[in-house]
């Protein structure tokens, strides 16, 4: 992609050379009467010099010096456009708009100044200086009647080009509206990753965390359970206090697989607590087996 004081150059640059070549061509055409009626290619190409009040292809739909500033005004768009659509432009677009302001330049000139040179009128009052003419004609038709001027070939040959290669020349604008929708939605994405990362919980730890934080003694045991290595002398010891405890829990009424681990338990501990007494001498017997 050029720089835009690139881009400027090359449109300056041929707006000035067509601009010059136009000038130069008129003003020796003005000045040498040999030239005036010249034939260059018998049947085909002749210099004819005439004076153009009106527009293009000789239209005249109102006095010269309206034409004048309708003229000097289109021109003053053009570049307002150019200078809007510069940053997306190429080079063969900045070549078209060259030629074009270039010979758009070139007519302005002869609208101003003529006529005070010639001395026919006042400012605003010239007529443009045309000489080339196509004299090719099939049969009575003329091919091309009109007579023109080095800055009509530029303005024919740029507006042609737009219109032949318009899709790759012309500068293409994005889209305002979608790339303000990509933006809000690159925004809302980065804003989101952000206060994920600030936030330092993973989905894991948060449920983690609340079910540590719950009260619920069933889900504290079941988390100690799973993140603790099991000792069976611990865990038998935990049995018994826990049958022997009176106060009622919960989580071992609504846990039918809690209840049935603790029954083993329970009958021993019943067990160990009848064999004290002295119910049929079996105490006696006992000790003297053991002995």
């Amino acid at each position: 992609m050029r720089s835009p004081g690139n881009k400027i150059l090359i449109l300056s640059s041929t707006a000035l050379i067509l601009y010059v070549l136009d000038q130069w061509s008129k003003y020796v055409i003005r000045t040498t009467p040999d030239l005036q009626r010249l034939t260059l290619i018998d049947g085909w190409l002749s210099f004819n010099f005439t004076k153009n009040p009106g527009m293009a292809l000789g239209i005249t739909w109102a006095d010269t010096w309206i034409i004048s500033l309708v003229a000097i005004a289109a021109t003053f768009a053009i570049i307002y456009y150019i200078s809007r659509t510069l940053k997306e432009a190429n080079t063969g677009y900045l070549l078209c708009m060259g030629l074009i302001i270039g010979g758009a330049l070139g007519n302005i000139t002869d609208r101003i100044f003529m006529a005070r040179i010639m001395g026919y009128g006042s400012w605003l009052d010239g007529h443009v200086v045309d000489f080339i003419h196509f004299t090719l004609e099939i049969g009575s038709y003329r091919v091309f009647p009109y007579i023109f001027n080095v800055a009509d070939m530029g303005i024919s040959i740029a507006i042609i080009s737009l219109l032949l290669f318009g899709k790759w020349i012309l500068p293409h604008d994005k889209p305002k509206e979608k790339s303000e929708e990509n933006g809000s939605a690159k925004k809302d994405t980065a804003s989101g990753a952000t206060q994920t990362v600030s936030s330092g919980n993973t989905p894991d730890s948060a449920e983690t965390t609340k079910a540590a934080g719950s009260g619920d003694p069933a889900i504290s045991a079941s988390k100690a359970a799973s993140n603790t290595p099991v000792d069976s002398g611990s865990l038998a010891a935990t049995a018994s206090a826990s049958a022997s405890s009176t106060a009622f829990d919960p989580s071992a009424a609504s846990n039918p697989a809690d209840t049935s681990a603790d029954r083993p338990a329970d009958s021993a501990e019943n067990e160990d607590t009848k064999r004290p007494g002295t119910e049929n001498g079996q105490t006696d017997r006992k000790t003297g087996d053991g002995v």
